[in-house]
Parts: structure tokens; sequence; C-alpha cells
């Protein structure tokens, strides 16, 4: 047989394989029909994708798709904690309001104004496609979509793989009340049984006032999205969420950029930012913060505090594990908005922000040197 034969059949077998494995449920779908109407009308969907507010360059040009991949197969042993890491164990159905509860990558529980709020949960052991791939830090993990109260607002911020995760989703989709995500996300969703009744889909600057005194409001973010290959058919975003006593932010993925001082202008002060720190590289900085932009994001935002997020339990750029901490606790010795860093499943409360909390990644035993 021909080389260029045997070439031919391989690519159709590889094309196969694919075809197949995109047809799967956890891909997703695309938005169309009416999905598709409304982000056509959107001031920040032009020539058929999504655009930051700002130019972006998602990967620089010396780093191609091939790094990545190699990066998932062959990790440094330093991107994962020798140990497994500190977590305590919360009862999350039985929290006083005004609380937040980290549970580790970009997964957020908190109790506010009386409601169950839910961000980005990813409460399996891996956050991508296929369980062999990206998978959780060692160690044993309390948090399953069983031990989830009722969620009154789920809250998504795009739709990656770490943060639109679908095991944790349809575990929990009898538990969901209502859903808050970007345009085109909620395509997804649909495709994977929950009613459109209870999805709510909104633009940069949109938001909803489920009831009084408490809005949720969807702002922009500097990333991109995908599930597949096709980048930008849906919209990312933050979100500010507005109680009669506390605002609270949520940064989802971003990188550095003027929406952080737009939205001090218009919300500040904010009394929590919740801030994105970790799975950042100078190849994609444009894209995620490193944790000296996400001290000052904070001080745009006139944030009283900051809780870094979106590290401690998948590991997806080549940083050591515990990097994104050492050097968003030196930033912050300069900065006027205070550094929160609890454990996993350590409560943070809103009333109490003079709260203190040890710097837990000290304590993890280093690798020994060879």
């Amino acid at each position: 047989m021909k080389t260029s034969s045997r070439i031919g059949i391989g690519l159709c077998i590889v094309s196969s394989v694919f075809l197949l494995l995109s047809c799967a449920p956890q891909w997703g779908r695309l938005p169309k029909g009416d999905h598709l109407e409304r982000i056509k009308a959107s001031p920040n969907f032009v020539d058929g994708e999504f655009r930051n507010e700002i130019p972006t360059i998602v990967t620089a040009e010396d780093f191609s798709y091939i790094d990545s991949i190699k990066g998932l197969f062959s990790p440094r042993k330093e991107q994962r904690p020798p140990v497994p890491l500190p977590i305590q164990k919360t009862d999350l159905t039985d929290l006083p309001d005004n609380t937040v509860v980290w549970l580790g990558h970009s997964s957020i529980f908190m109790r506010l104004n009386g409601k169950n709020i839910l961000i980005d949960p990813v409460l399996g052991n891996y956050a991508a496609p296929f369980s062999f791939l990206n998978t959780a830090f060692t160690g044993d993990y309390p948090y399953n979509p069983e031990s989830m109260p009722v969620i009154d607002y789920l809250l998504i911020s795009h739709d990656h793989w770490d943060h639109l995760d679908y095991p944790t989703l349809m575990a929990m989709k009898e538990k969901i009340r209502r859903i808050i995500c970007p345009l085109g996300v909620g395509s997804h969703l649909e495709r994977w049984g929950f009613s459109a009744d209870i999805i709510h889909e909104a633009d940069w600057y949109e938001h909803l006032r489920p009831e009084r005194d408490f809005s949720i409001h969807l702002l922009p973010a500097r990333h991109f999205s995908g599930r597949l290959l096709r980048r930008n058919r849906t919209l990312w975003g933050s979100f500010l969420l507005e109680s009669p006593y506390y605002k609270i932010f949520y940064s989802g993925d971003s990188g550095y950029g003027p929406h952080f001082t737009a939205i001090g202008e218009k919300f500040g002060p904010i009394d929590l930012a919740i801030m994105e720190n970790g799975q950042y590289n100078v190849s994609w900085k444009e894209i995620h913060m490193m944790p000296e932009e996400a001290i000052q994001g904070s001080e745009d935002l006139k944030a009283k505090a900051v809780l870094p997020i979106h590290a401690g339990r998948f590991s997806i750029s080549k940083h050591d594990w515990d990097e994104p901490y050492q050097r968003i606790a030196t930033a912050a010795t300069k900065s006027t908005s205070r550094l929160l860093t609890p454990i996993m499943g350590e409560v943070l409360s809103l009333e109490n922000m003079e709260q203190t909390f040890q710097h837990w990644w000290k304590s993890v035993p280093p690798y020994e040197k060879e």
C-alpha cells in the first residue's frame, strides 16, 4: 500500500473517531435558532464571533496547540503538591447568611440574601472532556453533587471545561432552581436537558433582579470561549452580586484590562473581589492574570478584600502549584485590598471582614531535592 494511501486511511479513521466523540453530550451544542438571533444582536458579537473590549491575543505566536497537549501528558512534578492539600469539610446545608466558601479551583458556594448560590462548580476528579486528562490533585475531596443543598442560583461564567462541568451539573440537575450565564451558554445546558424556563442568558452590563433588593449583574471579562475547536461562539463574563448589605465580584477567567476600572467606577466600593489567580503563563498573559495583576485589578475595583481562586485543585499551566499564592501574598503587602486565604471549605464571613486566615500553602512540605 502506498504511503499516501496509508495517510489517507489514517486521517479518515482519526476524523471518524473525532466526529464520534464530538457527538457525545458533554461537548454541548453551539447556539442556533432564537439563541443565535439574540447573539447576532449583541454589540459584542462581530463578524461571527464574540470579541473582547480591547484587542486580545489568546496565545503567543511561539506557543502551539501541540505544546498545550504535551503539557497535559508531561507535567512537571512541581505542578502538583507532594501531599494532599488541607481541606475543611463544611456542611453547606446549614450555613448562616452572608458567607462564602471556596471549594477549590474556581468553584464558589455562598449564602447571600437568604439564597444558596453556586458558581462554576467542578466537583468531580477531572476538569476535561475525559477522566484521564487534567485530574484533580490527590487527597480526599468531601464535596460532591450529593452534598450540595438546593441551589437557588447557579452562575456559569463561560463554557470552558474547568468552569462548565457536565458530570457535576447532570448530577445536580434536580437541585438547581435558576441559572444565570452569558449569551449562548444556555445552548449547552438545554442540550443537557435543563429547561429553558430556568435559564437566563445575559450580555455584558445586563442584570437580573430576581427579588427585591437583590441583583446579579453579568459584566465583562477578558478571555475567550469554546469546548471543541470553534471558539468565541458563546460569551464569557464576570459577575457582581448586589444585596442590600454587600457587593461581591467574581472575575471568572480574565486577563487584566480596563474593565476592572470601569466596573469599580460603576459599582464600587466592592466588599469582596473573588479574583482569578493561577494557571497563568507568559504565552497566554492576555487571557489570564498574573498574581500581581489580580491585586491591581482588585484595587481598580475598589475592593476592600480579595479572595484568590483558579488554583488548588487542578494544574493547567507549568508554574509550581504554590507559586500563585506566594506571588499574590507578596503583592498584597503593598495593596489597599486585604488578602483573604481560607483553605478549601473554610467559611468566610462577610460580616467579619477582619477574619484572619493562615498562609496555608507554607505548611505543605516541599519536594525533596534529588
